[in-house]
């Protein structure tokens, strides 16, 4: 049973995170070798097509993908969850302050410090339905396999919490690295502390909406940043 539990959680970070971990660190190793961090760019949602309706249409298919991730981890688990609670609605919109706003403010120090990519995000409205929808298969996605699952999974492998925590905010940090070094750090304290919450509680949705919350202001919201006093 052990060793197939094991050989499960592998095959499913292969298909999902695991792999995106390893290619984001890759891809930062290329960026590093080529300029500074803080002169390049990244584009958070590209246009996969110039006709409107097949980018929305093209967007929408690769967001189903890490619903279908977020789904997987559902079914493999095997937990009958409850459904979301107002009460998480709370919940999740003060976990988006609380990791957001300094998130804002470490991103901004983070590109001054070289440390960050230059994120380009959503700039029309064609742009911004689609970023809301990938918003919302991020947060579906990456708090059920990378918290709800792996969490799960690792303490019925009899892990320690602060193993399964730490475990669960690396591999967030991993594919995130595509962004700049401190994007990686940035979500690993997320990590830490989206995991211990789970850990403690065992509610997963208030994470998917805070998640959801701060990946729609950053996809939409960073154009009002203005980061020319950075010589940027």
């Amino acid at each position: 049973m052990r060793r197939r539990q094991i050989t499960e959680i592998l095959l499913v970070l292969a298909v999902t995170f695991g792999t995106s971990g390893i290619r984001a660190a890759l891809r930062l190793v290329d960026s590093l070798q080529r300029a500074p961090l803080n002169t390049q760019s990244t584009t958070l949602v590209d246009a996969q097509s110039q006709t409107h309706w097949l980018d929305l249409a093209l967007q929408a298919t690769s967001a189903l993908t890490l619903f279908a991730w977020g789904g997987l981890a559902w079914y493999l688990l095997g937990e009958r969850w409850r459904g979301p609670r107002w009460s998480d609605l709370a919940r999740g919109a003060g976990f988006a302050a609380l990791i957001g706003l300094p998130g804002l403010a470490f991103y901004v120090a983070a590109v001054h410090l070289g440390l960050s990519k230059v994120v380009v995000p959503a700039t029309s409205a064609v742009q911004i339905p689609t970023s809301l929808l990938w918003a919302l298969a991020n947060g579906f996605g990456e708090e059920l396999v990378v918290v709800a699952y792996l969490c799960t999974r690792l303490r019925q492998l009899g892990w320690k919490p602060w193993q399964f925590i730490a475990a669960s905010a690396v591999l967030r940090g991993s594919y995130h690295l595509y962004q700049g070094v401190s994007a990686g750090v940035g979500n690993i304290v997320m990590g830490v502390v989206f995991a211990y919450y789970f850990y403690r509680t065992g509610r997963v949705w208030p994470l998917v909406l805070a998640h959801f919350l701060i990946d729609a202001v950053a996809y939409i919201a960073y154009p009002l940043l203005d980061l020319s006093w950075l010589g940027i």
